[in-house]
């Protein structure tokens, strides 16, 4: 599996209508594609992060030019900097609460 950490810098008051445009614009865009395999918003103050997980490093990359050219589109007027790419790489350990 293959992931992608974003960083996006928005003001407080603006969160609930980022999270939102994400969930109704960039989500569906994200469970279309056939290796998607989780997506997460985390918000911390004024900024907050993105991490997408994928089957290959093919697909996570394809993503990654979708998400920053869907955010330039849809959330670059609420945005206090463009969306910053923090780390993408290989996911080396991987366990859930159940196993």
């Amino acid at each position: 599996m293959h992931l992608i950490i974003r960083r996006l810098k928005v003001q407080s008051h603006l969160w609930d209508e980022v999270l939102q445009r994400m969930e109704n614009g960039y989500v569906p865009i994200l469970k279309n594609n056939p290796e998607f395999v989780e997506f997460y918003g985390v918000i911390v103050g004024d900024e907050g992060v993105s991490i997408s997980v994928f089957e290959t490093q093919q697909a996570a990359e394809e993503a990654n030019r979708q998400a920053l050219e869907w955010a330039k589109e849809n959330l670059a007027p609420l945005l206090q900097a463009p969306v910053e790419i923090v780390a993408a790489g290989e996911v080396r350990i991987y366990k859930r609460a159940a196993e």
